[in-house]
């Protein structure tokens, strides 16, 4: 699909397991209208998508209504982009749910669908914090990891379309935990933000907000570090063999968790660098869009029409 005119606009939903976001953008990134609801469960998210773009489109002066001219809806979970299908989604519940033309008829407009994390990944390579570069990792570190990965200045997607799952890659195969996914012992079940807060409430006793929460008393609370240190250390043993098949220059650090900032991406920097011996370690950057970056891919992949 060709990319849209630079005068044109477009609509950007992006799903996520507890919000789902929109914005109506201009070529130069700038939303002229904004919204978000509630992630409802089942098929019923689909319904509050719709409503979610039609309201924006009612919110822009009727005059510029004609001018957005293509959508981009991006989803969690295992998505089929050619075939518009909404493969699966445990967090959200949804099962093989055609998503095209529910879309298309209550917007009057093209709409592509994508992954999520594909999409958000991209965009900080593309446009972020990776851009000139052409073999960059991107992590979207958050309730889940997951990410991309570029070659030679080309998007890597496998022959499935789901390149990118580095959150399930096992590190701790005999004492490690159950993950959803049905293996043992998988850096999300140590490196992700639900692992690190888990891990802290079960080494103290004590209950805390969430990851950040954690990260936040690094300086005064040993039990932090170890905890962090620990998944830093699983996070790192799992890129391993993915630095040393395809040498990336740039890993970039995206998601909520990157709000961890420097102590994040030194850490892992410092330790990538202690654990590899044959090819150089990549500079750990931290990515430009933060929690954004799935709704600004959204809005980029709807104006580019592909992940290129």
């Amino acid at each position: 699909m060709t990319a849209v005119r630079p005068a044109d606009l477009v609509l950007a939903i992006d799903v996520g397991g507890t919000t789902i976001k929109g914005e109506i953008t201009d070529a130069a990134g700038d939303a002229l209208c904004s919204g978000s609801v509630a992630t409802p469960h089942g098929e019923a998210a689909f319904d509050a998508m719709a409503e979610l773009g039609a309201g924006l489109l009612a919110d822009l002066p009727a005059r510029r209504r004609a001018e957005v001219t293509r959508a981009a809806v991006v989803l969690p979970g295992i998505v089929d982009p050619v075939r518009e299908l909404a493969v699966f989604s445990s967090n959200v519940g949804w099962r093989d749910v055609k998503v095209g033309n529910r879309f298309r008829d209550r917007w009057a407009m093209p709409v592509l669908i994508e992954h999520d994390v594909a999409v958000a990944g991209w965009a900080e390579w593309r446009y972020g914090a990776g851009r000139g570069h052409d073999d960059v990792c991107v992590l979207i570190l958050g309730t889940g990891i997951s990410g991309t990965l570029s070659v030679g200045g080309r998007l890597v997607r496998g022959g499935a379309g789901q390149a990118g799952e580095y959150g399930h890659i096992p590190v701790r195969h005999r004492d490690g935990l159950p993950c959803p996914c049905g293996n043992i012992g998988c850096v999300e079940t140590v490196a992700s933000g639900a692992a690190i807060a888990r891990a802290y409430r079960r080494r103290t006793g004590r209950e805390i907000a969430g990851a950040e929460a954690v990260f936040a008393v690094l300086d005064i609370d040993p039990d932090a570090r170890a905890v962090v240190d620990d998944a830093v250390d699983a996070l790192a043993e799992g890129l391993i063999a993915v630095l040393h098949a395809t040498c990336p220059e740039l890993i970039v650090l995206g998601g909520g968790l990157a709000g961890a900032g420097a102590r994040l991406a030194d850490a892992l920097q410092n330790r990538l660098t202690e654990l590899l011996r044959l090819v150089p370690a990549p500079q750990v950057v931290l990515g430009e869009f933060g929690a954004r970056a799935g709704l600004v891919g959204a809005a980029r992949f709807a104006r580019a029409g592909e992940l290129s």
